[in-house]
């Protein structure tokens, strides 16, 4: 759990990267850990993701990590690719299993009081509170946090630089996931390096709740 927890702390924001083209992770990859951001979750929705993960473990800094990994089977795979970490949209048994197995760092997605004791349950502490805004947003998310005192989150889906230093202020909440970093197509380097740089300063906006 303490390599998680490393994992959360290390930007107030991580990145959410559908990347397209192989040709694309590099300059991703460098202009966002330039401006500040060194952890990126490559997501599993395109065929480029795990090759793209592999490129971007080279980038000096980077810290890369797999999202949208539904299976044992694409949890293995994205070790294979060298994954650092696993991000999941949900939270099964199996899931959870695999990665403890593999002994690669886990941040289940979980919604509600049921995913979070599923989660404790298999030794998980540190979750994704996703889909964070459909979910009931910060009301939720404090409701939550009442009976789960000691468990953290990255509340990621719908999150938006103007919402994040509301969310980055809440005491449970590590970092947030942001997928308006790095639009789909061929990558502006300069305007996500601002971007970049801009999203690690939330955390400062937000009182520094979330360590940069």
């Amino acid at each position: 759990m303490k390599q998680i927890e490393a994992v959360m702390r290390t930007a107030p924001v991580i990145p959410v990267l559908v990347i397209d083209e192989v040709d694309h992770a590099r300059p991703v990859a460098e202009a966002l850990v330039a401006g500040g951001l060194k952890v990126l979750e490559v997501t599993l929705r395109t065929p480029a993701a795990l090759e793209a993960i592999a490129i971007m473990r080279q980038v000096p800094g980077a810290i890369v990590g797999a999202g949208t990994v539904l299976n044992p089977l694409q949890l293995e795979g994205a070790v294979a690719a060298g994954a650092e970490f696993i991000v999941s949209p949900g939270l099964t048994r199996s899931v959870g299993e695999a990665a403890l197995s593999a002994g690669v760092p886990l941040l289940p997605g979980v919604a509600n009081a049921s995913d979070i004791m599923l989660g404790l349950d298999l030794g998980f502490t540190h979750f994704k509170f996703f889909p964070a805004e459909t979910s009931g947003g910060i009301p939720a998310l404090k409701a939550l946090a009442g009976p789960f005192h000691s468990v953290r989150f990255c509340p990621t889906g719908g999150i938006t630089p103007q919402s994040a230093p509301a969310w980055l202020a809440l005491d449970p909440v590590l970092c947030v996931g942001g997928s308006w970093l790095v639009p789909r197509g061929t990558p502006d380097p300069a305007a996500i390096e601002a971007g970049a740089r801009a999203a690690a300063a939330l955390a400062q906006n937000a009182g520094g709740s979330a360590a940069a």
